[in-house]
């Protein structure tokens, strides 16, 4: 499947669509705050994974992806690098295969060990962009 097969299905509708939100931030300055806002008013269910937070986006905060209420269709990160390979590794035990890393953000071992275990993956792309290119 073509990068852009694999966007289109990850966005979908919108409609029923969930999105896990590794490392959202409450400060309405940062992407993963302003990203994630743009993609609940466009019908996406966001499920906030910040160990640190209570709430966030009028949501309830998740320690991590195994304390989720649901299995989310999309795991949409924003961590740094090195970070990545441990949530590939929690997404393979979850049976999770949706993997989004957001622009600036690459790691391609994990990338690659994420695709080997059949997760989709989508790296170094900001998923608001690619959701309003599809608006056009």
């Amino acid at each position: 499947m073509n990068e852009q097969n694999v966007i289109d299905e990850m966005l979908g509708d919108g409609r029923g669509r969930t999105i896990a939100v590794v490392g959202l931030s409450e400060n309405p300055g940062k992407p993963s705050h302003y990203v994630s806002a743009y993609m609940q008013q466009h019908g996406y269910k966001i499920y906030p994974v910040n160990p640190s937070l209570e709430t966030v986006l009028g949501e309830k905060s998740y320690a991590s992806l195994k304390d989720l209420p649901v299995k989310p269709d999309v795991v949409n990160v924003f961590r740094l690098p090195d970070q990545i390979p441990a949530i590939v590794d929690e997404m393979l035990k979850l049976g999770l295969n949706e993997l989004w890393v957001q622009q600036g953000i690459v790691n391609l071992e994990a990338a690659k060990r994420a695709e080997e275990g059949g997760i989709l993956v989508v790296m170094d792309r900001c998923i608001m962009v690619e959701h309003r290119r599809r608006q056009l």
